[in-house]
């Protein structure tokens, strides 16, 4: 892991004020391609269900023809950025910071974005990709990391803690929870485990699952050690995990409300809850590669991802919430009021967004960054 790519924001501010010079002015003729890196489910052409396309209308009215790789961690966002050759990424808040300090985005000229001012305010200038009030991104969509669970093990009694995933016990079915669930396959799961502890152990003074002193570090560790003698499977591709809940008979996971979508969709016995806990979550923005082949398309594509019909349609197929406020209302979409709330739209403030653990944090004097947790938890997953 490159320590470089892992600066403090302080890093990041200087970064920033380094290449405003880059800055895009205006919009030129479209090149006629982008190359976009993104979650899954992220862009969608209709491929999967034919009413959740929002590339064709586009690539019709601009001309630019949409690439997409999906990518299942943040981790392999970063990888795949500083390889180069992509126009944009859908990055979260465990990969922006690390693509601002290393010189992989470039910042974006907000006038070139006329759909800027219908952004939810909450977002606009927060601090996963905004760094000394240049905006290096634009926002996509946000939601919580759910607790994904079986109703034929647990019937009438959803679970109301993490505990079924990071302590054994005796699940509802009368069966063990050992080799009946999984966990999050990427370094940023620690911030689970943190916060699990914030709940059950305050003693040890965790004010951020993404700000552990040493201490507080080594016992997150040591519950994911734990857990993993529960783990059947750390999952990172979200089909697969699907799969597995189908086929394989997994009773509980963290998970995304896109697993659960479908799932349900597909008549599955599957329901998610927010445990009494709290949950850690996403928010995602649109990010520009510093050396975009496609820089028109890229801004043609930035306006295109902030319309209300857009956003309104994601916000339903991935079971998160918009960028947008006004596609959970305006009824240009398939989305409600009523679906944003049960996205959990109101609950901003309840969730522990994923961002970039770094030494110089701002709850205590030094904490274990970034390059600390890539390997410390290859070896939790590795028996170590």
């Amino acid at each position: 892991m490159n320590r470089g790519l892992l600066g403090t924001v302080a890093t990041c501010a200087a970064v920033a004020a380094q290449s405003l010079s880059a800055q895009v002015t205006e919009i030129g003729p479209g090149e006629g391609r982008l190359d976009i890196v993104a979650w899954p489910g992220y862009i969608e052409r209709g491929e999967t269900m034919a009413e959740f396309d929002w590339v064709t209308k586009f690539e019709e009215a601009t001309g630019c023809m949409v690439n997409v790789k999906t990518a299942n961690t943040s981790d392999e966002m970063v990888a795949l950025m500083n390889e180069g050759g992509f126009d944009l990424v859908t990055a979260s808040g465990d990969a922006s910071l690390r693509l601002i300090a290393g010189k992989r985005v470039q910042p974006v000229n907000l006038s070139l974005v006329p759909s800027w001012d219908t952004v939810d305010d909450r977002l606009k200038n927060a601090p996963w990709y905004v760094v000394d009030g240049v905006h290096y991104g634009v926002p996509y969509m946000w939601g919580p990391n759910v607790l994904m669970y079986s109703t034929e093990v647990f019937g009438d009694q959803p679970p109301t803690s993490w505990s079924v995933v990071f302590e054994e016990t005796t699940l509802p079915d009368g069966q063990s929870n050992a080799g009946r669930v999984q966990a999050y396959d990427g370094p940023i799961h620690i911030a689970d485990a943190a916060q699990y502890l914030m709940f059950h152990k305050p003693e040890l003074g965790i004010v951020s699952p993404y700000e552990l002193n040493p201490d507080q570090y080594a016992e997150a560790l040591d519950l994911l050690r734990q857990q993993r003698q529960l783990v059947s499977r750390y999952w990172h591709d979200a089909f697969i995990q699907i799969d597995d809940f189908k086929n394989e008979g997994m009773a509980a996971s963290g998970s995304w409300p896109f697993q659960v979508n479908l799932l349900q969709g597909d008549g599955a016995p599957i329901a998610s809850v927010i445990p009494q806990e709290g949950a850690t979550g996403w928010a995602d923005t649109t990010m520009m590669h510093v050396d975009a082949p496609h820089p028109n398309c890229a801004y043609l594509w930035m306006e295109h991802t902030l319309s209300s019909n857009l956003m309104s349609d994601l916000s339903v197929w991935f079971g998160a919430n918009p960028g947008v406020p006004a596609a959970c209302t305006d009824g240009r979409g398939m989305q409600t009021a009523e679906g944003c709330t049960k996205n959990g739209f109101d609950d901003f403030d309840k969730i522990r967004f994923w961002t970039t653990p770094v030494t110089s944090c701002a709850s205590q004097d030094e904490c274990v960054p970034y390059y600390r947790w890539v390997s410390d938890y290859i070896g939790v997953i590795g028996g170590r």
